[in-house]
């Protein structure tokens, strides 16, 4: 503080230049075009900072590298609010007539998070564009309702079924909650909810490298791990809006730090996947294990 004076800076000088300039971030991100950019998969996830929340949507292009879409203030369980979301980046040029992976969380509030994410995704880009939902916001809601002693051997039970074919994966996890009914039915009931949804990337048949960055929302976490690393010294959060500038502050500094998402060089799988030819949900479990078998051959 000595030195700043001496200098002649205050520190409501150095806060008013850090107004201007989070908020010259926030214009940019918020105008980002994506008309050139062919994304393959979107990311929507939430963040809290005392109180208010920051809804994040980043996307993956055909070649693996990642994009910060685009930031709206309010709750993921706000149908609305992620709806306008979707509706913007829709304006800023993300076609919804292109079949894409959707890729959503699923925590605390999983039953209205989902309805209302999944809601805003078939409204704006329509109902034939498959939903994963993320495993481990998943594992954690389940294992959630447990004893100590019960925690690791769930976890265990459902890692090793999200490895199967859907259809297997599915049976496995159903004879686990079934078991569970008798003297944990909350936890029965959270490993029943949205089940089939956790296992979209099965279905598609993509090999493992890929699905290992597809399973979860954790592309979406690291930002938000450098949001948090970047905020950590704020205080006092005043309203939406500040909220907003730091974010967009921070996303876009973490943003320069993105490597290209894990099998990346597999992506066509996935490309060939969201054809228009393979847009039924209910593709049979010998034509899913068979695409699957060859794929991971051919990689």
């Amino acid at each position: 503080p000595q030195m700043a004076e001496s200098c002649g800076m205050s520190r409501s000088s150095i806060s008013r230049e850090f107004i201007a300039a989070s908020e010259e971030a926030l214009r940019r991100l918020c105008e980002r075009r994506f008309d050139e950019v062919d994304l393959l998969i979107i990311y929507i996830d939430g963040v809290q900072y005392s109180g208010h929340h920051v809804i994040v949507a980043i996307g993956a292009d055909r070649k693996g590298y990642k994009h910060v879409l685009g930031l709206a203030d309010g709750a993921t369980e706000n149908a609305m609010v992620v709806k306008g979301l979707l509706e913007d980046l829709v304006a800023r040029g993300v076609s919804p007539e292109q079949r894409r992976l959707f890729i959503i969380d699923g925590s605390k509030a999983v039953s209205a998070r989902h309805r209302a994410l999944r809601a805003a995704i078939d409204t704006v880009f329509g109902q034939e564009n498959p939903v994963q939902r993320c495993r481990h916001h998943k594992i954690e809601n389940v294992t959630g309702h447990l004893p100590k002693h019960l925690k690791e051997e769930v976890r265990l039970v459902m890692k090793a079924a999200y490895r199967l074919s859907e259809q297997e994966g599915m049976t496995r996890l159903k004879e686990q909650a079934d078991w569970l009914e008798r003297h944990y039915p909350s936890a029965a009931a959270s490993l029943r909810e949205g089940l089939e949804e956790t296992f979209t990337i099965n279905w598609l048949g993509l090999p493992v490298a890929l699905r290992r960055c597809l399973a979860t929302t954790n592309l979406v976490e690291s930002p938000n791990a450098g949001m948090r690393l970047r905020t950590r010294r704020v205080t006092h959060w005043q309203d939406g809006k500040m909220i907003l500038r730091w974010a967009a502050a921070a996303y876009l500094e973490t943003e320069k730090h993105f490597r290209r998402i894990m099998g990346y060089k597999q992506l066509w799988m996935l490309e060939s996947a969201l054809r228009p030819e393979r847009n039924q949900i209910g593709t049979s479990s010998e034509e899913s294990n068979t695409a699957y078998t060859l794929q991971t051959a051919a990689s």
